[in-house]
């Protein structure tokens, strides 16, 4: 049986003002942010966890970055996102928000920043850039993430296209779907991390570092 949205929306809590425009603004310009029940849940958790420091890869409007801050008030949070227009939406929302202090938008390809440029060390890594890219995005920044660390990845279920046979899905984006189900593979049998799938939003992973 599935859930309804009036039934799942029961338990998304109010949000302000600007996390309604910058919501609006999203939709209006096909910008991907992440769905309500999955940042709520991702909220939750890192509320559990308690990092004192997140990486962001892909920070687009910077959504994420802002709820993950407004959560969790002791967090220092460095984002990074490739796009030159998103990143000055970014900056823009970020200053207007009440936890602006808080968050360092880097702007530069992720697999292209120098690493020893951020910080050394990050409790939780938040991965939801270019779906394709995962798993480089992965060998590059989980170095980063000392033991008992947490990586948490969006959208693995690609809005129901990682669940299709490669012959269903779109020919323009049978690569991404295939490097995400090589990814999915990769991490599940990696004697390093502990990962499970949670089935909220587009799809949370959630992979804990022995």
């Amino acid at each position: 049986m599935e859930l309804s949205d009036a039934y799942i929306h029961s338990f998304i809590h109010p949000r302000s003002e600007l996390l309604l425009e910058m919501e609006q603004f999203a939709a209006e310009n096909h910008v991907p942010i992440m769905q309500l029940s999955g940042i709520e849940a991702l909220n939750q958790l890192l509320r559990i966890q308690k990092p004192k420091h997140i990486l962001e890869i892909g920070t687009a409007i910077g959504y994420s970055a802002i709820r993950m801050a407004m959560a969790l008030p002791e967090t220092q949070i460095v984002t990074i996102e490739r796009d030159e227009t998103r990143v000055t939406h970014a900056r823009e929302f970020i200053a207007r928000s009440t936890v602006a202090e808080r968050i360092t938008v880097v702007e530069g390809d992720a697999l292209e920043v120098n690493v020893e440029d951020i910080q050394a060390t990050y409790d939780a890594i938040f991965i939801d850039a270019a779906k394709g890219q995962y798993q480089k995005f992965f060998e590059k920044y989980s170095p980063l993430v000392p033991s008992g660390g947490v990586l948490y990845i969006d959208n693995m279920y690609m809005h129901g296209l990682s669940d299709l046979d490669i012959k269903e899905v779109p020919r323009r984006k049978r690569t991404m779907i295939r490097n995400l189900k090589t990814f999915t593979d990769w991490i599940m049998q990696h004697p390093d991390y502990t990962c499970a799938f949670f089935p909220v939003g587009d799809g949370l992973l959630i992979c804990l570092k022995r």
